[in-house]
């Protein structure tokens, strides 16, 4: 009799271990898929990434060029940030005849017409008053000071989300955050022969420190705006969203901006000032076209990153350039880059680091949790 139910419990032992083999073998697909789809979306980060850095130092070095070779409408300049949006537009048939039936699959529940044409309206609007504010600030500001400056956007950013997107603030954020300020607030009371560059008196440099400041605080507070949009509202992450988002947020600052290009007369002297600009007409023209491009290839890293990870992410690494503008600045510009700036400079690349550790402790986190699931 005992070797009788001896037997029957192996029989169930291994039963048992026979039905939970599938078990494991879907916790084991599963992972590979989980590790095949980080690897993806890492891929895009870097793309991204790559996209945000080198759009953003060639943007603002022709930006800069333009005010220096005899270049003065402001509205132009500002107009050169979101312009170039038309350039998009042939993605749209690339993506739609790659995965037309992923695209319908993903976005079973589209937003209504209004509540998307309110987000784009609001986002235009603030679209069109930051790059009006940057633009003033690049006018007024060494193109050194005016990057290190723009380290203030992640420090707004950061406030922002942590309102409209949960962020948590860690020692780590924390110690960024504050680095950061500090490194752009240092540059108030750096000397007088920081603006020899620009030829600008303090008050116009007062102006574009200013002015410069608020446009941080409006690019971070958009940024926050448009995390909040995708999670939201629009929840899809397909290019085609990415490419709604720029798109139809630069024509409303296209319009705007136009209207503001009449509303000054500026618009009475382009012609003249093409006639006067110190490389030529046709440097004049591809200054504007090439500052266009190069902001909508920002523009796309930027989104991007926003949509495959967070707002935050995306200012992190606009911060990360932070270097590579004053530099190429001293080449092409001879700003000058005295010790206050290194300084600045070195808070601003300690503040990222903190941050990147951060992301890095959050990564690890979850990896840890996720393997404690499957097991």
């Amino acid at each position: 009799m005992g070797e009788v139910q001896e037997l029957q419990l192996h029989v169930m032992v291994e039963e048992d271990k026979e039905a939970k083999l599938p078990e494991h073998g879907s916790v084991s697909d599963e992972a590979v898929a989980q590790r095949s789809t980080n690897f993806r979306r890492w891929i895009q980060i870097a793309i991204y990434t790559f996209l945000v850095l080198s759009g953003q130092a060639a943007a603002t070095l022709l930006g800069r060029q333009y005010y220096d070779k005899g270049g003065k409408s402001k509205w132009l300049a500002t107009l050169v940030t979101v312009a170039g949006f038309p350039i998009l537009l042939p993605f749209y048939c690339i993506q739609l005849s790659k995965s037309p039936k992923r695209e319908t699959i993903i976005q079973t529940e589209r937003p209504s017409f209004s509540v998307l044409a309110s987000i784009y309206v609001s986002l235009g609007l603030l679209s069109a008053t930051d790059c009006y504010l940057y633009s003033v600030g690049l006018l007024y500001l060494p193109v050194s000071t005016f990057s290190l400056i723009c380290a203030s956007q992640l420090a707004f950013n950061a406030c922002f989300s942590f309102f409209l997107n949960s962020l948590k603030f860690t020692p780590f954020v924390l110690n960024s955050l504050f680095l950061l300020t500090i490194s752009s607030t240092l540059l108030v009371f750096q000397n007088d022969d920081s603006t020899d560059t620009t030829d600008t008196s303090k008050g116009k440099y007062a102006i574009g420190f200013i002015c410069t400041v608020a446009a941080s605080a409006g690019t971070g507070l958009m940024l926050s705006l448009e995390q909040l949009a995708f999670k939201k509202v629009i929840k899809s992450k397909t290019f085609t969203a990415l490419l709604d988002m720029i798109v139809y947020t630069n024509l409303v600052a296209s319009c705007v901006i136009v209207v503001g290009i009449f509303a000054s007369s500026e618009w009475r002297s382009l012609a003249q000032e093409m006639e006067e600009y110190k490389l030529g007409k046709v440097s004049y023209v591809m200054n504007l076209v090439w500052t266009a491009i190069t902001w909508q290839v920002f523009s796309i890293g930027s989104v991007g990153m926003i949509v495959e990870a967070s707002s935050l992410f995306a200012n992190a690494i606009s911060v990360l350039g932070l270097p590579i503008v004053p530099v190429l600045a001293v080449v092409f510009f001879h700003d000058k880059m005295n010790g206050l700036k290194v300084i600045a400079m070195l808070l601003a690349i300690w503040g990222f680091l903190s941050f990147v550790f951060q992301h890095y402790l959050n990564d690890c986190k979850s990896e840890t949790y996720q393997g404690n699931t499957d097991g």
